[in-house]
């Protein structure tokens, strides 16, 4: 078996401990000391998200989206696959390592994704650009940190607690939707969301889609007005 070479180190600021990129052949890693966060192999439940945040929002001629965390991609590919060139999409990633790997180690993955002009990269915290936005998203989609169970950051507790759902809903455009990916389940999450003013659709989804893979949850909730 080939074995993984260790392509970069860096310190997670506001957070404990470090990630680490890693590559055997074709396959790429990233992980969180021995913890792994996310593999090129595994795209599934991240495609999920974007498809069924797209597809809530088909009727609106000239979609606007913010996704909170680059990660390898997936998310941003899936939703860029399925919307037309009136699009717009922002891509709010706090670790600058992780935009220099997509646009270095791992540009094969990333492919075109990066320079498409419907495309926006943020080095910034996406909790920073809803708290500072007003009806501006038909679609938030986040990807950060685990989900509402966080690993990284602890920062990024704030985006799914009741004040946190509030912004993500006062961001969004009425009838937008808030899309929120897991690693695993939360039994409290929907009831906040439900309290902040969203109906919410609790999915189960498979890291690998339909082929399997660990079990995670994406919930889908639209802006109540």
């Amino acid at each position: 078996m080939i074995p993984w070479t260790l392509l970069d180190t860096v310190q997670i600021i506001g957070g404990d401990g470090e990630l680490r990129l890693k590559r055997r052949g074709s396959e790429f890693s990233i992980m969180l000391g021995n913890i792994e966060l996310m593999n090129s192999r595994l795209s599934g439940s991240e495609e999920a998200l974007a498809i069924l945040s797209c597809e809530r929002i088909s009727a609106c001629s000239q979609p606007r989206i913010l996704i909170g965390g680059l990660g390898m991609g997936f998310t941003l590919r899936a939703a860029l696959a399925v919307l037309d060139e009136r699009a717009r999409i922002v891509v709010a990633e706090f670790i600058p390592a992780v935009v220099r790997w997509a646009r270095g180690p791992m540009a094969e993955v990333f492919g075109a994704s990066l320079k498409d002009h419907r495309v926006a990269i943020e080095e910034a915290d996406v909790g920073h650009l809803i708290r500072c936005s007003r009806s501006t998203y038909d679609a938030i989609i986040l990807d950060v940190d685990n989900g509402p169970e966080g690993l990284t950051r602890k920062a990024n507790d704030r985006l799914y607690d009741a004040q946190g759902l509030t912004s993500a809903r006062l961001a969004l455009r009425p009838g937008g939707v808030l899309a929120v990916w897991s690693s695993g389940p939360d039994r409290n999450f929907a009831s906040r969301l439900r309290r902040a003013g969203f109906r919410v659709d609790e999915i189960k989804t498979r890291a690998n889609g339909n082929r399997g893979g660990a079990r995670h949850v994406i919930w889908i909730a639209e802006r109540i007005d």
